[in-house]
């Protein structure tokens, strides 16, 4: 069996997770003078070793041939990374991306205005 057409999918489905909500809204976080929640991760962690869980998570449409339309990823990213060496387990909200993808919201959280990023970071042991 051949499973290219799945992996290509796959492939999509994190290229549209990577523009947290399209260009419109990666360059409102700049010009508030916010980093992206991806961008936050990079500078928080070690370089290299964050390692992202449940990235194509989110909400797919699909056309009549049923191939891959368009993908709107949840606002949410979690994973493993390093910080000065020690494993970490971080997970971020992306507070400005679209909210259509049921369930993807943090919501009642006081800590997070709605135009900004939320962050957790766990230690785990070594």
């Amino acid at each position: 069996m051949d499973w290219q057409k799945e992996m290509d999918e796959l492939r999509r489905r994190e290229a549209f997770a990577e523009e947290l909500g399209g260009p419109a809204r990666v360059k409102r976080q700049h010009d508030g003078g916010r980093l992206t929640i991806r961008e936050r991760v990079a500078r928080l962690s070690d370089p290299g070793s964050f390692h992202e869980m449940g990235k194509i998570a989110g909400r797919a449409t699909y056309n009549a041939q049923n191939d891959l339309e368009s993908f709107t990823p949840s606002n949410f990213i979690f994973g493993r990374a390093k910080i000065d060496g020690r494993l970490v387990v971080i997970g971020g909200s992306y507070l400005d991306a679209p909210f259509d993808v049921v369930d993807s919201r943090v919501i009642d959280d006081p800590s997070s205005p709605d135009d900004v990023t939320s962050f957790r970071c766990v230690t785990t042991a070594n």
